[in-house]
């Protein structure tokens, strides 16, 4: 297949958007500069529906803008039962978790391990954020990378370069706040860019009613297949039990979203942020997986309007179709110049909320969990903000450094590896946030050995269980085996006491003694 031109009035609609989140950046450079209040939590002054916005288009990376749609292309809309999970624990988030980040007024999700457990737990919470989502960055510039300059005559090296570079600079210079702002514009953007693409394949298709035919008719909805109760297929019921985890994970145990739980004035606008996410999660349904559906029809309905190349099609070619570039393809290919331009931008924008979330909450990690906690405050607190700048141009380069890499090689497995491992301990880390939450006789040392009895578990289960390739059954038992292993060596080792009242749900309206 031959590539597509991006054309200049593409070219043009894209290096104007990317200008304007440096300049969102810069605009808050002198605020976020005070000190590190100011840096990694705004001074509290956020309003709830932008860090609402911001939760979502963090969580929301370039690869599930792509992904999304793919699999409601290829399938149905079972994996929406993921997005119904985050507004179910909505409620157990605002009733159990965020009173006690609050409560603690805590910078990192890491403090609240130090105070409920030990600064052991503590470190090696915020460390293994930090690795992970140094690889995160890489991954995240990549794939949509690859997946654009795929279908198009992009320089890939250029677009690379151009997020992680600009995503730098802009996190470098407005903080958290800066971060918060460029993420609400660049969620409004993402939809926006859907809604578009919707628009312009259903009029191609012939309306909604040509749509939904096609949609009933290839079972593209929901089948009574993915219905089923199975442990080794991703159906509804076990994605739904299973995305409940991985949303703990993610929404009480990883920096990029618990730092924006102290980014608003009190834990009433903090309740009303994640509401607007989990109305946003909600919309994300009907529009994302409808994308996919509407791109279906297009390509594939009664009155199909558009043509896929061969690598993209199973009818040509079989088990090796390759739908990764679905949605770049119809952009580039059927949406007006100047108009395919800001689509683009929507998934780059994508890329770079999650990838400004990442930095600025490892910045924080290195800065208050490591540098702070073990050698104290910089007499002058701009000193704190220049190291957290400082890690933030280091973190951006590497992340960088490595896309740029596996660009240019066309190699990953070992980055993957890498993640992989280190992931082992994501959701078990949340079980231990939930162990102490939930237990009043778990102790550090149980809570340490248990973390890594659950990650070794899951390890082992990986080559020796058929279940193990259902990542939704093994995110239900990684964060199940890690509050059971928890406790179960707590109460062996139960010589480890400390004072733990106001910390968990036992004692959640008593303040918290030091």
């Amino acid at each position: 297949m031959d590539k597509i031109g991006f054309g200049f009035a593409n070219g043009v609609v894209l290096i104007l958007y990317l200008l304007a989140m440096t300049a969102i950046g810069a605009l808050f450079a002198k605020k976020a500069g005070k000190n590190t209040d100011a840096f990694f939590k705004a001074s509290g002054s956020v309003p709830s529906w932008a860090v609402g916005f911001s939760i979502y288009a963090t969580t929301l990376s370039a690869i599930t803008f792509m992904a999304t749609p793919e699999k409601a292309f290829n399938g149905d809309w079972a994996y929406a039962a993921g997005n119904l999970s985050i507004i179910v624990i909505i409620p157990i988030l605002i009733y159990f978790y965020v009173p006690f980040f609050r409560k603690l007024n805590v910078t990192t999700a890491y403090e609240y391990l130090e105070a409920r457990f030990n600064p052991i737990m503590r470190v090696f919470g915020s460390v293994l954020f930090s690795l992970f989502h140094i690889g995160r960055i890489a991954i995240v510039i990549y794939l949509p990378t690859v997946a654009i300059t795929s279908v198009s005559t992009i320089n890939p090296y250029l677009v690379c370069a151009a997020i992680g570079v600009l995503c730098v600079i802009y996190s470098f210079l407005g903080g958290m706040e800066g971060v918060i702002w460029t993420d609400f514009i660049q969620g409004v953007i993402l939809i926006g860019g859907a809604l578009l693409v919707i628009a312009v394949g259903v009029f191609n298709v012939g309306g909604f009613g040509q749509v939904a035919a096609d949609a009933v008719s290839n079972k593209k909805i929901i089948s009574s297949e993915t219905m089923k109760w199975s442990f080794t297929a991703a159906t509804v019921p076990i994605i739904f039990i299973g995305s409940i985890f991985n949303s703990l994970q993610q929404y009480t145990s990883s920096q990029d979203v618990v730092q924006r739980y102290n980014t608003t004035k009190n834990q009433k606008e903090t309740n009303k942020s994640l509401w607007t996410n989990g109305f946003l999660a909600f919309i994300t349904i009907p529009i994302f997986y409808g994308m996919g559906t509407v791109l279906y029809s297009f390509y594939k309905g009664t009155n199909a309007a558009g043509v896929l190349p061969n690598f993209m099609n199973a009818d040509v070619v079989g088990a090796a179709a390759n739908t990764t570039a679905l949605v770049p393809y119809f952009i580039l290919t059927a949406l007006p110049a100047g108009v395919a331009g800001i689509v683009i931008a929507a998934i780059l924008a994508a890329a770079q909320s999650t990838i400004s979330s990442s930095l600025n909450s490892i910045s924080a990690c290195v800065v208050v969990d490591i540098k702070q906690r073990f050698f104290g405050k910089s007499l002058k607190e701009e000193d704190d903000v220049k190291l957290a700048r400082l890690i933030i141009i280091i973190s951006g380069i590497l992340g960088t450094i490595a896309a740029l890499f596996f660009i240019k090689t066309n190699q990953k497995e070992t980055w993957d590896l890498f993640l992989t491992f280190i992931g082992l301990f994501g959701v078990p880390i949340a079980g231990i946030f939930g162990l102490g939450i939930f237990t009043k006789r778990a102790n550090g040392t149980g809570a340490l050995i248990g973390l890594f009895a659950s990650a070794f578990s899951c390890y082992w289960i990986q080559g020796h269980t058929a279940w193990a390739a259902n990542p939704f059954v093994f995110s239900t038992f990684s964060f199940i085996s890690a509050v059971v292993f928890g406790y179960i060596f707590s109460l062996i080792f139960n010589k480890d006491k400390k004072n733990i009242t106001g910390l968990t749900i036992y004692t959640k309206d008593d303040e918290y003694v030091q």
